[in-house]
């Protein structure tokens, strides 16, 4: 009995000296980890500053193994992947974060944020829509709003696409009204090239009455009145482009023509464009107008190429006055095809936005995606 509480009395202050020798050394390495991820910390902002990316990593994956629990950390992990289009692992980062439970609401937000825009530059539009969907009702749905747009418009899902326009215009975003009528003029097009002409005739009516400051509708609509031989309506259609001097009607000017030559309109035609040349000056308008001159009367229309080139310089405006030169005058067919090779660049179209260039003019940019980018006058007159 004596020797069992010897060893007692001496195994107690050992456990006690064991013990507190065992909480230093767990102090210590504390401070040690604390000390190591502060200095991996700053040595990944020390790289991030001088654009050392894979050296940021390598640290910032270190502050992170020394301290799992800090959120910023893997935020900026997860930006850091993103941008150097390792979507994987920025994947990976956020839904790691997603999945802790003593997250913040705040940062819990920012993290989803994060993954969606993770989806989103990866291309996976599908897992993109989702993780944006989640983003309702935080500080960052209007952004995820934006985003979703672009996913619509890029997939061609316009009635998607005007739901959330509506809804980013209710927010205040900002106007969608010609935005969206442009969703129906693609949803027209669709209907038209599926065979039902009745379906486009009625949604682009609704649109003009609508959207009346909308230049497209109207043109749209004027071009399918045509082809469904109504060129009195066609005519009706678009000439209020022209009597209000709007800057996309001499898109519109040669189809004007050929409704009033259908509709017997064409000296009316000739008025309107002559008025609306005279106040916008355009080498489109001005071809339309000399296709309405009768055919003794070429002198005449050469004359109109003549009169444009003395007050506006222009390469395709002199291509065409030689060209509709009478026999005896004509110049050479390998001057003629020369001034045409020339001229082909300046009769494009070029988008304002990212300088895609097109023969033909574009209301939604295939280069950058942009709506209404593209001037409605040709190279040459911008």
């Amino acid at each position: 009995m004596e020797l069992d509480l010897t060893w007692i009395l001496i195994g107690l202050p050992v456990a006690f000296g064991l013990g507190w020798l065992a909480s230093r050394l767990d102090l210590r390495q504390l401070r040690i980890n604390n000390r190591q991820a502060p200095r991996a910390y700053f040595k990944g902002l020390n790289y991030l500053l001088n654009e050392q990316q894979d050296q940021a990593i390598d640290a910032f994956i270190e502050a992170v193994q020394n301290d799992p629990d800090t959120s910023e950390l893997h935020f900026a992990l997860g930006n850091l992947f993103r941008r150097r289009g390792e979507y994987d692992r920025a994947v990976r980062v956020h839904e790691h974060l997603l999945s802790r439970g003593d997250l913040s609401t705040a940062d819990r937000q920012r993290a989803q944020h994060g993954l969606a825009l993770d989806f989103l530059k990866a291309g996976l539009l599908d897992r993109a829509e989702d993780a944006l969907r989640k983003l309702e009702g935080t500080p960052f749905e209007g952004q995820a709003r934006l985003a979703r747009l672009a996913i619509y418009e890029r997939s061609r899902e316009w009635p998607e696409a005007a739901q959330v326009a509506a809804l980013l215009e209710r927010s205040g975003e900002a106007s969608f009204s010609i935005r969206q009528a442009h969703y129906r003029c693609e949803q027209a097009r669709e209907a038209y090239a599926k065979g039902d002409a009745a379906q486009a005739l009625d949604i682009l009516t609704r649109t003009v009455a609508d959207t009346p400051e909308a230049p497209r509708p109207r043109i749209l609509l004027g071009q399918l009145y045509l082809t469904q031989n109504l060129a009195s309506q066609a005519y009706d259609c678009l000439a209020p482009l022209f009597s209000q001097t709007d800057a996309s009607a001499p898109l519109a000017a040669s189809t004007l023509v050929k409704a009033a030559q259908s509709a017997r309109k064409t000296s009316e035609a000739a008025a309107l464009l002559k008025a609306h040349y005279a106040r916008q000056p355009s080498v489109d308008v001005l071809e339309a107008l000399t296709s309405l001159e009768t055919p003794d009367a070429s002198s005449s229309a050469r004359q109109h190429y003549l009169d444009h080139l003395q007050q506006h310089p222009s390469l395709i405006a002199a291509t065409r006055w030689l060209s509709s030169a009478p026999a005896d005058q004509a110049v050479p067919a390998a001057v003629q095809k020369a001034l045409e090779t020339a001229s082909r660049p300046l009769a494009r179209y070029r988008c304002a936005a990212c300088g895609f260039e097109a023969k033909e003019h574009f209301w939604h940019c295939p280069g950058c995606q942009a709506w209404d980018s593209y001037p409605p006058r040709r190279v040459e007159e911008l």
